[in-house]
């Protein structure tokens, strides 16, 4: 079962009935050489079908052949979420090793060329590079994607329309992806600017209705921009076949600890908003064009940098930001029993994301390669040393072969 597949789609849903708020979270992790610590394919490799046969369609190839996703199943709560994260990364881990291999989570690798990247062999991949070029063989980047179970249709695009304005927010929070080929960017998430470079990408426009995003949606297909909605890549968006409202706006971090407080984050901001929308009100809806303005400051500083609060129309500094939007949600925390996984939010605004981290090694040692050594070590940080208990019937070694 795929994260989105959390309750089947009815038409008939009550757009006041509370949604489940149920969870999946997807990561696409680096598959590295560990010796050189550069990205290594896993084409003609047991990782992915030895993978496959663990974890089924939990996980899958990518773009990229030196790239794995993983998927959790549908969690009801966030320590559903931090469970199977963990189990799945052991076993990621684990089979890597095995294979000579290892995982890293980051969305950018700080020194390998795109160019030497080979494309996963499947017509989907293919047919991306056909249409897109040279945009996708140098998106050599890994992200992080947030599902939040919304039945109604309509709830989800009033939710989606309010949600813009806090994912530069989260964005801030989860950025990872300083380096580029060898460079400091000078950038805190340089995955965001990569990305926009597709069609289709960056923040949604607002839309009325459902049957508005819809027929913009029929618009693409009809006029042959698009063969299926799942080619809109906004930073958040109605899953096109299953109940979901999907953020795509985040770096994926290192320690599972981050991945799920941001998860625990976007499942409260759109509980909060909702219990707003459920009594007719609202909070303000503002033009993308603004909050993109917001978005390239967390994309440029992170949490270092001032974010903008147009209400009041004065800039902030995004740290301070931050902790007024875990107190606009905290009436909504202890109902989806996810307050110790928000709060270590405050534990990233103290030690700096995983970009400032990366930046700290990279100044300390000058060394790309301990950099991304340094990645490897946060990425399996707190995993299952034993996975055992998960290989069934297969009864995998637990070394290296």
């Amino acid at each position: 079962m795929s994260p989105e597949e959390v309750v089947p789609y009815r038409e008939e849903y009550d757009p006041y009935e509370r949604p489940s708020f149920t969870i999946g979270v997807e990561e696409e992790y680096m598959v590295l050489d560990p010796h050189t610590l550069d990205l290594r394919s896993h084409i003609g490799m047991e990782l992915l079908s030895r993978g496959r046969m663990l974890l089924h369609e939990h996980v899958k190839p990518e773009l990229h052949a030196s790239i794995v996703e993983i998927g959790t199943g549908v969690c009801r709560t966030i320590q559903e979420v931090r469970f199977e994260l963990t189990k799945i990364r052991s076993i990621v881990a684990h089979l890597a090793r095995r294979n000579g291999l290892l995982i890293a989570a980051a969305s950018t690798h700080p020194f390998a060329r795109w160019q030497e990247q080979e494309i996963y062999p499947d017509e989907r991949y293919l047919g991306i590079v056909e249409d897109m070029q040279i945009l996708a063989r140098s998106l050599l980047i890994f992200g992080l994607h947030i599902h939040i179970g919304i039945e109604n249709r309509e709830t989800q695009i009033q939710l989606m329309n309010v949600m813009r304005y806090f994912l530069p927010h989260v964005l801030a929070i989860s950025t990872n992806s300083p380096f580029w080929m060898g460079m400091n960017t000078g950038l805190k998430s340089y995955r965001s600017k990569l990305f926009e470079r597709f069609p289709r990408t960056a923040l949604p426009d607002f839309f009325s209705s459902w049957a508005e995003f819809e027929n913009y949606v029929r618009l693409l297909i009809r006029t042959g921009c698009i063969d299926n909605g799942k080619k809109i890549w906004w930073d958040i968006r109605p899953h096109p076949f299953f109940p979901t409202l999907e953020i795509r706006i985040c770096d994926l971090p290192m320690r599972i600890e981050e991945t799920v407080a941001i998860a625990a984050l976007c499942q409260a901001i759109a509980a909060k908003l909702f219990s707003l929308y459920q009594k007719n009100m609202s909070f303000r809806v503002y033009r993308r064009s603004l909050i993109m303005e917001n978005k390239w400051r967390a994309v440029r500083y992170g949490i270092d940098g001032k974010l903008i609060d147009f209400g009041k129309q004065r800039e902030f500094p995004a740290r301070m930001l931050i902790r007024e939007l875990l107190e606009f949600v905290d009436d909504v925390v202890d109902e989806l029993g996810s307050r110790k996984e928000i709060e270590y939010i405050h534990e990233i605004l103290e030690m700096g994301t995983g970009a400032d981290r990366q930046l700290r090694v990279w100044r300390e040692t000058g060394s790309l390669e301990a950099v991304v050594r340094y990645i490897h070590e946060e990425s399996t940080r707190g995993l299952f040393q034993d996975v055992t208990p998960f290989l069934g019937e297969l009864q995998l070694p637990q070394e290296p072969v």
